[in-house]
């Protein structure tokens, strides 16, 4: 696998197959190649749980053959859709989580499904997909089958979340470059905490204005988007400074956008990018796709 490839943790469940038509999305905008690898893990502490075998049983090479079979049958069929796409599968044996971390080092985006056939071959918003996209080498891509995430819109904005965190800024130069090269808008949106109502005693000088505090936090994102508007000064870029919680914020954000994009971590707090709360309640409730995105 090439470093610029796009790599989908397959699995033949509904989220999966919407993770691969997502991904020949990407490869056809980006010229790269589409790996889907499905990776096969003989026991667990409740029994094998593959397609086509029951819980409870141990596997042999039969139900082996059956997912190379899988496999194979989903690469050929999307190579068939996407004739200038090169598209291939693989089966491999391990733990789905940290195989797919340590393969994320050679590709150039992974993307998952958030929920697959169940067990620890599946992959669970909460478990594999969550512990991928915390220890990722490279931006990861989470699809949901279920609610509006199967049917994204072609036309929507691309929203990115920035809270001034080197993490965000990693992630709006993401949201950027494939804002431009979907040539659609792209959305920055920053939460604010104003100063609470207790914050401010008396002789302590006059009051804040929270209308000057406000401008202030929007002339400071501005300043973050700026080199972005120069470099794709035809891309239409709007920032928004919102008092609120980012999560709430960014899931709301996410009606009718392509894509939603955060950093692994952020500067803590209610305003921090923090794997677990802003990026896994965006997993979880997000109505479009979720670029999780780490520098190398």
């Amino acid at each position: 696998m090439s470093a610029g490839d796009v790599l989908v943790g397959y699995d033949g469940s509904p989220d999966a197959d919407v993770a691969v038509r997502w991904a020949l999305d990407e490869a056809g905008r980006t010229g790269r190649a589409v790996r889907l690898a499905y990776v096969f893990e003989w026991a667990t502490v409740v029994g094998w749980l593959g397609p086509g075998v029951a819980p409870g049983a141990w596997p042999d090479e039969t139900a082996r053959h059956e997912i190379e079979e899988l496999v194979r049958r989903a690469a050929a069929d999307a190579s068939a859709a996407h004739p200038d796409i090169e598209v291939t599968g693989q089966v491999l044996d391990g733990p789905p989580a940290l195989v797919l971390q340590e393969r994320s080092a050679d590709g150039g985006l992974l993307v998952l499904g958030s929920r697959g056939h169940g067990g620890f071959a599946g992959l669970l918003v909460g478990s594999t997909a969550v512990s991928v996209t915390a220890h990722a080498h490279c931006p990861v891509v989470v699809v949901r089958a279920n609610g509006t995430a199967a049917a994204v819109p072609t036309d929507g904005p691309v929203v990115v979340g920035v809270d001034g965190s080197d993490q965000s800024l990693v992630a709006l130069g993401f949201a950027a470059e494939r804002a431009a090269a979907r040539r659609s808008p792209l959305r920055v949106v920053s939460a604010w905490s104003p100063p609470g109502a207790g914050s401010w005693r008396p002789g302590a000088g006059p009051p804040p204005d929270m209308d000057e505090l406000a401008a202030d936090e929007r002339a400071a994102l501005e300043h973050t988007v700026a080199p972005w508007r120069r470099t794709y000064p035809e891309l239409d870029t709007r920032v928004e400074v919102t008092a609120g919680s980012p999560a709430s914020l960014l899931v709301e954000a996410s009606r009718g956008a392509q894509m939603v994009a955060v950093g692994t971590r952020g500067r803590g707090g209610l305003r921090g990018m923090l794997l677990g709360s802003v990026s896994q309640q965006l997993i979880q409730h997000a109505h479009c796709p979720v670029a999780v995105v780490r520098e190398r």
